[in-house]
């Protein structure tokens, strides 16, 4: 694949990943074939801002970790109501880095 085409996804996706990592899948993209490009470009990647306000609106629910796909500490903090708050509070600071690794980790099952 051309830098070009490559500059032009990491423009669409960048904000939605780890930064360390942006320089490792650009060498991958490189390498991978075509399908694997198209599955890359077609992945519905979670919006770290999006998981941020649920997580200061509704994460004592644990909506935010549900919307993530952690179905379990989504559950564990529904039951707890947050952790009694302290597990609401602390997402609150965490939940976008945990929302771009969910996202490399789906990207890497693809790539």
């Amino acid at each position: 694949m051309d830098d070009d085409r490559i500059n032009r996804i990491f423009l669409i996706h960048s904000h939605k990943l780890p930064p360390e990592s942006l320089g490792f899948i650009r060498e991958r993209l490189r390498l991978c074939n075509d399908e694997s490009r198209v599955k890359f470009v077609l992945s519905q990647f979670k919006d770290p801002e999006l998981a941020l306000i649920f997580s200061i609106f509704f994460g004592w629910l644990g909506i935010d970790r549900f919307y993530i796909d952690s179905v379990g500490i989504g559950i564990g903090k529904l039951l707890t109501c947050g952790g009694a708050s302290l597990w609401w509070l602390i997402d609150c600071f965490i939940i976008m880095d945990a929302t771009r690794q969910k996202n490399l980790d789906a990207l890497l099952a693809v790539l």
